[in-house]
């Protein structure tokens, strides 16, 4: 794949769609196994990309066809603790057949570009390409000294990413306290008794991930003879107790400050134990939003057993787990009291909950760069219901928030792009994002 040509001086709106249609097209599945293509070609595109405006960077290979890519741009106040702005270049995978277009043609119709990571994330990849490519054009200098990172294997975890450069290059990110990254600074439209009005989410929180296995241990036996000691049985019944398990709301800071938000927005009160009102007010948002009332626990594989008239003497199911910040031993307590006796619970991969605070001059500057762009709208704080590459960052100490603006049409399925089928971004969205994200950059 060739590098696009830019003019000297092109605003970063002027490239962003092509940089994140390049992206696309370069196919970067992550199967979680290491049967993947990798992320090595986008990582080289990357660096084409910032050599042709003179800007070299370091590739960091974790393993075969597995890349990061670092670059340090020195700031016009190089004495402030330094920012990183980082992104992710795998995605997870696809099954073309349920799509309407190709996954990886970066195909543009009706205002969108669609394909595989074009909200997750490439089109936050092609914002800092298109800004930082443009600090280079035109000679500018960040605020303060500008680490940016594009990491690998973000979609399993980060042992080939951001984990990874944590534990084996810290000194890439020496002197760098605060980060942005994806899931944040997206709008909504809230109905308001004005009319409709934008709100953009800011994301100052994740919750902590836990995937465990349920090990459920019985008898083994012939099909055909009673066994009141079934593994499998005993597996179900676990799953039963887990699933009917009403998990109770905890509203931490930011919830509370996003439900207090849209509120005072749309003139909608609220009982702590009835947010539904609002939750309706935030549309397509509503999923993530209510994935953070509470702590969440979903089954998504099952195994046991070889043979039809074999009884199992184990069989197994995978949990994804997403805890709020605070209630980790809550959530590891509660469930191995559902799993019972015969069945263990066992950790297969578990990272951190995240919480950041909603003052300082680093939201202060998310939130003015999005209303210079954006008058009329709002700014509140949100948590994700997900995780991002901050958790392997806060090892360092870094706080991190989600930075990736986008203004979005009202009725846009925004979150169910995610993993989802026929992933799209708004052309206009991605030119706004960039616009913002390289203001923000220039004043932070």
């Amino acid at each position: 794949m060739t590098t696009g040509e830019a003019q000297p001086g092109s605003a970063p709106e002027d490239e962003v769609v092509r940089i994140c249609s390049d992206l696309i097209r370069i196919d970067t599945s992550n199967y979680g196994d290491g049967s993947g293509p990798g992320e090595r070609a986008a990582a080289e595109y990357v660096l084409g990309e910032l050599a042709e405006v003179g800007l070299t960077a370091q590739l960091f290979e974790s393993g075969p066809g597995r890349a990061n890519v670092a670059l340090r741009i020195e700031g016009a106040d190089p004495a402030r603790p330094g920012l990183a702005v980082h992104g992710h270049l795998d995605v997870v995978p696809v099954d073309a057949a349920d799509w309407q277009v190709d996954p990886f043609a970066a195909e543009q119709r009706d205002g969108c570009v669609w394909g595989r990571g074009a909200v997750d994330m490439k089109d936050m990849d092609a914002m800092m390409l298109a800004a930082v490519r443009t600090l280079a054009r035109t000679g500018t200098k960040p605020a303060r000294d500008l680490t940016v990172v594009f990491f690998a294997d973000e979609e399993a975890g980060g042992s080939y990413g951001s984990h990874w450069l944590v534990e084996h290059h810290p000194e890439v990110l020496h002197g760098v306290t605060e980060a942005v990254s994806e899931v944040g600074g997206f709008s909504v439209t809230l109905p308001t008794p004005a009319g409709p009005r934008r709100a953009y989410l800011l994301q100052t929180a994740e919750k902590g991930l836990a995937w465990l296995r349920l090990r459920a241990h019985g008898r083994a036996g012939h099909g055909s003879v009673p066994n009141d000691a079934n593994a499998v049985v005993r597996l179900a019944e676990a799953l039963g107790r887990i699933a009917a398990h009403e998990w109770p709301r905890q509203y931490i800071a930011s919830v509370r400050g996003l439900l207090d938000g849209v509120s005072r927005l749309t003139g909608k009160p609220y009982a702590a134990d009835a947010p539904d009102p609002l939750l309706a007010a935030l549309g397509a948002a509503r999923g993530f939003v209510e994935g953070t009332l509470r702590n969440t626990v979903n089954p998504t594989m099952l195994e046991a057993g070889y043979k039809h008239n074999v009884i199992p003497q184990t069989a197994t199911a995978a949990l994804d787990c997403r805890y709020l910040p605070g209630h980790r031993d809550e959530l590891f307590d509660t469930l191995r009291e559902l799993a019972g006796e015969f069945v263990e619970v066992e950790t297969v991969h578990e990272d951190v909950a995240l919480q950041a605070p909603w003052d300082g001059d680093l939201v202060e500057s998310m939130k003015q760069a999005l209303m210079r762009a954006d008058p009329g709208a709002a700014v509140l704080p949100y948590c994700l219901s997900g995780g991002t590459d901050n958790k392997a960052l806060g090892r360092l100490g870094i706080t991190g928030y989600g930075f990736a603006p986008l203004r979005l049409p009202g009725e846009l399925d925004f979150v169910g792009m995610f993993h989802g089928v026929d992933e799209r971004v708004p052309v206009d969205g991605l030119q706004f994002g960039a616009r913002v994200l390289t203001d923000f950059l220039q004043r932070c």
